[in-house]
């Protein structure tokens, strides 16, 4: 097996990974109240669920970079929605749409397209200690901008996400190809200890920043998250690690519609996604007892329901006046 077969697989099982911890963290951001601090996460085990498969699902992507180009690797990132997809239908007891098959048929294809013109060659250049500095100060004063007050917290944060997962994706292929290096160079320096750090900064604060873009639902957000990572690393291999892509100007255009196709199939997935959660929500909301408008009419003692209607009280239904309760049949002035 060679050494695009293997990131490919690696990658595929990484993507499985990533879905699922997508999917756990967007279940625990349902459950949890905007205002919970990280020290409040630390004490659930739906938190500590979701760190391990995104632990898991990095040590995979780590290893696939060992093998494949990030022109290569990256990409398949997009299969994190294709299997949220399933997923998350499973989990809310529905089955996957149209809607979802359409978005799932494109981004495979596109895919497809990119795999064809990515380099097969296993990575060999690596980021100067100015060059990761370099990268890493844009990256954060991008991601401040980003995660500053506004409109559309959950979709620039989750922009923000990308982007430093992306980012911790290209500086651990330095970290990956120097350390794996036989040249005879150290093994400790500044330079990979400065990437390690970075590294470790970057993927921690992609997390959080993705733990808090899924408060308002997984499908946009991942979306983002899944476009946004693939194009700063891919950014980075092409401008800063040297990486082509094979088969000249055919290639290019091959690419580019691969890439229109997998955003327009990433974009149908999220799209399905939030209409699944909208369905969800709105099946969610039953209407509630409508509240007695002259609570001093009742007899105090009166025998009551466990929600606290009167017994022999009927709820008003909608549309109707507010003081048509009826008491026994007759209406209550």
């Amino acid at each position: 097996m060679n050494a695009t077969l293997i990131a490919v697989a690696l990658s595929l099982v990484s993507a499985g990974a990533y879905a699922a911890a997508a999917v756990a963290q967007s279940r625990l951001a349902g459950r949890t109240e905007p205002s919970t601090g990280v020290l409040r996460l630390l004490g659930r085990g739906a938190w500590w669920s979701a760190v391990g498969l995104n632990a898991g699902g990095a040590l995979l992507h780590v290893a696939a970079l060992n093998y494949g180009p990030l022109t290569l690797v990256q990409p398949l990132g997009a299969l994190t929605l294709v299997a949220a997809v399933p997923l998350g239908a499973r989990a809310a007891g529905r089955r996957a749409g149209r809607l979802e098959w359409r978005g799932t048929v494109l981004t495979l294809l596109g895919l497809g397209a990119l795999l064809l013109t990515a380099g097969g060659s296993a990575p060999h250049e690596t980021l100067t200690l100015p060059e990761a500095l370099g990268v890493g100060a844009a990256t954060m004063a991008v991601v401040a901008g980003l995660s500053r007050p506004g409109a559309r917290p959950g979709l620039r944060h989750a922009a923000a996400s990308g982007l430093t997962s992306g980012v911790a994706s290209a500086l651990t292929q330095t970290l990956t190809v120097a350390v794996t290096d036989h040249s005879g160079g150290p093994l400790f320096s500044w330079r990979l200890l400065t990437v390690a750090l970075l590294v470790s900064a970057f993927a921690m604060g992609g997390l959080l920043l993705s733990q808090t873009a899924y408060r308002g639902g997984l499908g946009a957000p991942l979306a983002v998250v899944t476009l946004a990572n693939p194009v700063a690393a891919a950014a980075i291999g092409l401008a800063l690690l040297g990486e082509r892509l094979q088969g000249g100007p055919v290639s290019l255009v091959l690419a580019l519609v691969g890439t229109a196709a997998a955003v327009r199939g990433v974009i149908l997935l999220s799209r399905a996604q939030a209409r699944g959660g909208r369905d969800r929500g709105e099946a969610a909301v039953v209407p509630g007892p409508v509240a007695d408008p002259l609570p001093s009419r009742v007899v105090i003692g009166s025998p009551r329901r466990a929600d606290g209607t009167p017994l022999g009280a009927e709820p008003v239904a909608v549309g109707a006046e507010p003081l048509a309760v009826r008491m026994g049949g007759r209406p209550r002035p």
